[in-house]
């Protein structure tokens, strides 16, 4: 781990390679599992802001499961999650042509109707980000049904945090990034 600002960083974020591979995992990340993806305060009101945009773009169930349940959820431990299709898919999950996951906000954000890509929990994945009074400890989540993408990852040599830098500088900015590149620049030495 090193510092960075008010950041504790873990070095797999550098040395560990990562590109996802879709044609392999099929989006499993966003089925898989039995919660939702994070979020954050605001982005709970930008769902609920963006809904009536990305709700076209929303599988039958998806739309459902937030009717029954709200663009977002508080789960049993206070944490704010996107809801849940039978306990298992995200809500906002579509499934194209190819039998792939994607995401109906990203479609919607493709598209031009949303200024709002995704939750950084998922625009920051496989890199997690865990708040803490003091500081972020931003930390790489290993999965299984990522091998693929860590096989990819370091087959065109590429480490997470540069197939993340978009979202980590949509999350800590790019003062923040700049000095993560320089700290990776002198653990490669």
């Amino acid at each position: 781990m090193f510092q960075l600002g008010k950041t504790l960083v873990s070095e797999d974020i550098i040395e560990k390679d990562f590109v996802c591979n879709l044609s392999a995992c099929k989006g499993a990340c966003c089925i898989d599992g039995d919660a939702g993806a994070p979020l954050n305060e605001d982005e709970v009101q930008i769902l609920k802001d963006i809904y009536p945009k990305v709700k076209p773009f929303m599988r039958p169930e998806g739309v459902e499961a937030v009717a029954t349940q709200g663009t977002s959820i508080i789960t049993d431990d206070n944490d704010l999650e996107t809801p849940l299709i039978n306990g298992a898919d995200c809500a906002y999950v579509v499934i194209n042509e190819k039998g792939t996951a994607l995401c109906a906000i990203e479609e919607a954000y493709n598209q031009g109707e949303v200024d709002w890509k995704k939750p950084i929990s998922c625009h920051l994945y496989p890199v997690r980000v865990q708040d803490y009074s003091e500081f972020s400890a931003v930390n790489y989540h290993k999965w299984d049904i990522c091998d693929d993408a860590c096989t990819l990852g370091t087959e065109l040599q590429v480490p997470i945090y540069k197939f993340v830098k978009e979202a980590l500088i949509r999350k800590f900015g790019p003062d923040w990034y700049a000095e993560l590149e320089k700290v990776a620049t002198t653990l490669k030495k």
